[in-house]
């Protein structure tokens, strides 16, 4: 299996391009985002792959960095979400902000990604393995800086809810994200008590 090609872009199409290797024009398929950054840069160009075989193709995937190779690879684990509607999602969202719309279960953000539709969108942020994948972006682990330790809130209500359920045993990551949905639902006039409450609703879902 190819992991990974050195080389420079050929020439760039509609959901890809052919990625020169010494001679050997290999047909990748990228995402939108992948495919401008590499039209932004010049000279030799390396590129992570992801190597797919079905009954009647091998297809290439290209990636310009593993962060987006990662979040692909979560994607086509979920029902109905196949290679090419993964590189729909990572053409309009980063890896670090699909991983924020999954925690926070943003389900309008992620059915508005033209070409995916509301109920492929709801198995993304429904699918158990997405959200610990999500999650797992925010723990020490994942290389320190976490998409959702980056987003924890600032002093006030949010962070003393946050701290709150923690206290009860909660871990933080979980805890931030249930208290960002718990006040995105009421509002910038929330009390520390109706986010807790509310907080704790949705830790229990």
């Amino acid at each position: 299996m190819i992991a990974a090609l050195k080389g420079r872009v050929e020439a760039t199409h509609e959901g890809g391009c052919v990625f020169d290797v010494n001679g050997v024009g290999y047909l990748l398929s990228c995402s939108r985002k992948t495919l401008d950054a590499l039209t932004g840069r010049e000279g030799v160009q390396r590129l992570l792959v992801e190597t797919r075989v079905s009954q009647d193709a091998i297809t290439l995937y290209g990636f310009f960095d593993a962060s987006e190779r990662e979040a692909f690879r979560a994607l086509i684990e979920v029902k109905t979400v196949g290679p090419q509607k993964a590189l729909i999602v990572l053409s309009s969202l980063s890896p670090d902000g699909l991983a924020r719309a999954i925690a926070a279960k943003e389900r309008k953000r992620l059915s508005e990604v033209k070409g995916l539709g509301a109920a492929t969108a709801n198995r993304i942020v429904d699918e158990p393995a997405m959200q610990k994948w999500a999650v797992g972006r925010a723990t020490p682990e994942a290389d320190g800086e976490g998409v959702l330790a980056a987003a924890l809130p600032e002093a006030g209500a949010e962070s003393d809810a946050v701290s709150a359920l923690v206290n009860l045993g909660w871990k933080q990551p979980q805890a931030a994200a249930a208290i960002a949905r718990a006040a995105k639902r009421l509002g910038d006039d929330a009390t520390l008590d109706a986010l807790i409450r509310d907080g704790l609703k949705e830790m229990a879902r």
